[in-house]
Parts: structure tokens; C-alpha cells; sequence
């Protein structure tokens, strides 16, 4: 089996998808297959949910923060071109959250995780990303989850890659 943190494929494939989607989507705006919208992140210690589908798939975040005020972050979700793939990333473009996260989720409804990491900063104004340590969260069939009492509460980005259980007729 492919250890999926550190498949240089699997992480080439998804950064390409990545770029795909950014390059090609402004904020709020939609196609058939990529939607990049954006969203308040609100501290005050309840749990919030944000989500967005494309067809048959849906991407959500689901995070209880303390601390500061909102803030605006990204959700991204994309259908690659023969439907086999479906993307989420969850960010803040600012690069690094001054929120205190005491849990979050990201789950993907309509697929089985392929690839999946969790970040403390995001790559902007000339940082790059810093992943968590992977014994912070947990990468599930269907969620990215934070591991309770080893998640170190920054967190600026999440992204998941899911193989669809689309069949050829």
C-alpha cells in the first residue's frame, strides 16, 4: 500500500489539480466541474459547518475556534475531467490563521480518500506551507480529523483528494 503523506505521485497529482482549479476559478464563481467560494471562519468555541457539491459530491469543513475575530477563508472543490476525482482544499489566503482551532473536520461525501494533509500556514506573502506533524489529525476513508490531545490548535489549511465511485458504461 502507498503511504499517501509521502507519495511524491500522488502529491504531484494533486498540487496539478490544485493549480487547475485556482488558476482557472475566480473566487465565487462556478463551472460544471471546479467551485471556489469563500467563507467566514467565526471563533466563539461552537462548532460551525461550511460546505459546498459539485454533482453527486460534497466537500465540508466543520471547526470550533477561540480567539480574534472572523476570519475570510477559501473552500475550493473540483471534479477532474473523467469524474474519477474530487478535490476539496480548505484555506486562509492571508497564509497564517491567528485563530485557536480546538477541533475541525473536513469530510468528502461521495468518495474514498486518496490523499489528504493538514496545515499549520499556507504558502502567501513569500511563506511556504507548513504542514502539521501527522500525529496531529488522522486521515479517515471519508475525513481529515484532528487527533484530540496531539493537535497543537493552528491550523490555515486542509486539502483531500477522493476517487469517486464513478464506473464507466
Amino acid at each position: 500500500m502507498i503511504n499517501l503523506r509521502d507519495s511524491s505521485v500522488v502529491n504531484a497529482m494533486f498540487f496539478l489539480l490544485c493549480m487547475l482549479i485556482s488558476v482557472s476559478v475566480p473566487v465565487e464563481a462556478s463551472s460544471a466541474d471546479t467551485k471556489t467560494v469563500e467563507f467566514n471562519v467565526k471563533p466563539g468555541g461552537v462548532l460551525h459547518t461550511f460546505a459546498e457539491r459539485i454533482g453527486d459530491y460534497e466537500c465540508s469543513f466543520t471547526y470550533a475556534s477561540q480567539g480574534g475575530t472572523n476570519e475570510q477563508w477559501l473552500m475550493s472543490v473540483g471534479l477532474s475531467d473523467d469524474d474519477r476525482l474530487f478535490s476539496c482544499s480548505v484555506w486562509r489566503p492571508q497564509g497564517k490563521s491567528y485563530l485557536f482551532f480546538t477541533q475541525f473536520k473536513t469530510e468528502l461525501k461521495g468518495t474514498k480518500i486518496e490523499y489528504a494533509n493538514a496545515y499549520s500556514q499556507t504558502a502567501a506573502g513569500g511563506q511556504s506551507d507548513v504542514p502539521l506533524k501527522p500525529e496531529e489529525f488522522t486521515v479517515g476513508e471519508s475525513t481529515v480529523t484532528h487527533n484530540d490531545g496531539k493537535f497543537g490548535a493552528q491550523l490555515s489549511k486542509v486539502t483531500a483528494i477522493g476517487r469517486t465511485r464513478h464506473t464507466e458504461l
